[in-house]
């Protein structure tokens, strides 16, 4: 007999409706696509759409998206919280989440758990959907390969499972008892990558998570890069595309755009900001003025750097190199 998991499905589409997506809005003509996050979040982000985030955990995630969706008040939305934790941590500070489909969240791995999205949790401000790391990847890959879902192993005998929005299947060959993991196809996603050219072919040094695949299954991708670069830097050594032109919808040029986060190979983990905002968390009036002072009361991520100081920026280029 079939099992089903006691969660809500947060986003639903069907193989042909990831198809029909992709056929009918993905552009494949070179078109110059830079823009400001200001610009990108007010064309493609709306209340209460899906959202999911790059990276992982604090590493090479796109903060100037996350401040402007903040400031510009965006409202409701289901977040993948597959890596996420400052950036989903400061969307849920700033009143944009209603839901997560969550694996990994609202810890801040050795530095401690957050207060602010522990609150939202147990207040019932914000639901979950509980998942694992790899069911995320394979419910988004599943997206990417145009599937309305892929088979696994993962979660069988857990409570994770009882609480997820997942089922189980018989395998037609075998008879075994297997979880059917659903499609996961964004409304938007946000990543933040090392270099990127103006048409939004992207390269991502190290580790890509599930990025590759994420910008694939998403139906509208904003990236974030250190450098935008020329065209030949693709044109001419085709291997370093991480991620393809025709999946991306706008490009930002954005130095230092995983602060507080870490950057592999450009900067580390701004660690005194980290606990500046994790003790802001642990009380909501301080909150508000953290998001005051950092988001509110600035125009842009340029302006927010600034307060940050270029002494403290350079000094995490140098942490970095060290490591």
């Amino acid at each position: 007999m079939s099992e089903q998991g006691i969660g809500e499905l947060l986003s639903t589409v069907t193989a042909d409706e990831i198809r029909e997506w992709n056929r009918d809005h993905k552009q494949r003509g070179l078109v110059d696509k830079v823009t400001s996050p200001k610009e990108a979040v007010q064309k493609y982000i709306k209340d209460g759409m899906y959202l999911a985030i790059g990276g992982f955990g604090h590493i090479r995630i796109s903060m100037p998206l996350i401040y402007e969706m903040v400031r510009q008040r965006i409202g409701r939305l289901r977040v993948s919280g597959h890596t996420a934790v400052h950036d989903l941590d400061v969307l849920i500070a700033g009143d944009c989440v209603d839901a997560v489909d969550v694996a990994y969240s609202f810890a801040y791995e050795t530095r401690g758990l957050s207060k602010n999205g522990r609150r939202a949790v147990e207040s019932g401000r914000v639901k979950c959907v509980e998942w694992t790391n790899a069911a995320l990847s394979w419910r988004i890959k599943a997206a990417a390969m145009g599937l309305p879902f892929l088979p696994a192993r993962n979660m069988l005998g857990s409570d994770t499972f009882k609480y997820s929005a997942a089922r189980t299947i018989e395998c037609p060959f075998t008879g075994q008892k297997l979880v059917a993991l659903p499609a996961l196809m964004p409304d938007v996603s946000i990543i933040h990558v090392h270099y990127a050219d103006r048409f939004g072919n992207c390269l991502v040094r190290g580790t890509l998570v599930k990025d590759d695949d994420l910008a694939k299954a998403s139906k509208r991708v904003l990236v974030t890069a250190e450098r935008i670069v020329p065209d030949s830097f693709f044109r001419d050594a085709p291997e370093r595309t991480t991620i393809p032109y025709f999946c991306v919808d706008a490009v930002i040029e954005a130095p230092f755009g995983s602060h507080p986060g870490n950057m592999p190979y450009e900067y580390y983990f701004d660690e005194e900001h980290i606990r500046e905002y994790m003790k802001a968390g642990r009380d909501e009036e301080q909150l508000k003025a953290y998001l005051e002072k950092y988001v509110y009361s600035v125009d842009d991520f340029e302006a927010y750097l600034d307060l940050i100081g270029m002494r403290k920026l350079n000094s995490l280029r140098r942490l970095e190199e060290l490591r």
